[in-house]
């Protein structure tokens, strides 16, 4: 037999929940029974995934403690899982048992709840334990409060262990009424529901191989725009010819380009490169195809800007010398 405890308080040393946890475990622990606690506020991150963990169970403890109002919501997240992510097959075969210790007021109303929620998830519930506790010492000092939870946990075993049936609650009429609207997954829960999304270190390993394949491709991509780079220069010093006393500093800035294109021509010096400049007499934004069609000698500068397919800031006077100085023919 496996009974699994899902622990919805805060982990608090004081915690009343805790102590009647502790003893009801020792009793089925004694009887032989193979018990697993899970404790829902160090894994508020991987919730949603809990509810494959009952496919082993044979029953279940629901503990929750009442500090100001209501179950809390951890305990309330792991239901809301069970409904939108459970077995409900699996769940329809499942004894559980409440325990809601209370430091305020609402114990009863709380136990209640949860009686009234595994009702409806189609589980079934059996006598549990709940109670208002303000000082721990009152519960650990009283031997027949002691022995009242180990009863408890003595009948949750016989119930479990000998499949005891219960008269039907109407809560399971409204299960199969609100069961009937069809749950639709997002991405977002389709992930958090796999298997691997609470094994942290199989995350870790995920994002280092997304790393490392992110600066792999940017490599590749560094490597192809360098030979790309390379051989517009290339072009750009093969049909040079240099204008006697003519300066002028260019900036081309391509399409899919991440550093811009400097042309500086200073008295039949040409200098080409990719990079930054400070000061350029003449700015020009154009596609990687139209600079294709200019250097192929299909089309100017000149003719490139007058039909819109670059554009033009600064000086067009040194834009007309583009097409003296860069002779491009077919």
């Amino acid at each position: 037999m496996k009974i699994n405890i899902y622990y919805g308080g805060r982990g608090l040393i004081d915690d009343p929940t805790l102590f009647v946890l502790n003893k009801m475990q020792e009793v089925l622990e004694e009887l032989r029974v193979s018990v697993e606690r899970f404790q829902l506020h160090e894994l508020k991150n991987s919730i949603t995934t809990l509810p494959q963990t009952l496919k082993e169970a044979d029953g279940i403890i629901l503990a929750t403690t009442v500090e100001w109002y209501g179950i809390g919501g951890y305990m309330q997240q792991f239901l809301d899982s069970c409904w939108l992510y459970g077995d409900k097959e699996k769940i329809s075969n499942i004894y559980m048992c409440p325990v809601v210790m209370s430091t305020t007021y609402g114990e009863r109303e709380g136990k209640l709840n949860l009686v009234s929620a595994w009702e409806i998830l189609g589980g079934r519930p059996c006598s549990g334990v709940c109670g208002y506790i303000a000082d721990i010492s009152s519960l650990e000092d009283n031997q027949d409060y002691i022995t009242l939870i180990e009863k408890k946990a003595e009948n949750m075993y016989r119930t479990v262990n000998q499949k005891i049936v219960s008269l039907p609650a109407s809560n399971q009429a409204i299960r199969q009424m609100v069961s009937r609207t069809q749950i639709d997954l997002t991405p977002q829960e389709s992930e958090q529901l796999s298997q691997y999304a609470s094994d942290d270190q199989y995350v870790q390993r995920q994002k280092e191989d997304i790393q490392e394949l992110t600066s792999l491709f940017r490599d590749m991509l560094s490597n192809g725009e360098t030979e790309d780079t390379g051989e517009i220069i290339t072009q750009l010093q093969q049909h040079f010819r240099p204008q006697p006393g003519f300066r002028g500093v260019y900036r081309l800035i391509i399409d899919g380009k991440k550093k811009n294109l400097i042309i500086d021509v200073q008295n039949g010096e040409l200098q080409c490169s990719f990079g930054a400049a400070d000061y350029a007499d003449v700015e020009l934004q154009l596609g990687r195809q139209t600079l294709d069609e200019i250097m192929s000698g299909r089309m100017t500068f000149q003719r490139a800007f007058m039909a819109g397919e670059m554009k033009m800031k600064g000086d067009f006077k040194v834009l007309r010398m583009l097409d003296q100085i860069f002779i491009f023919e077919r």
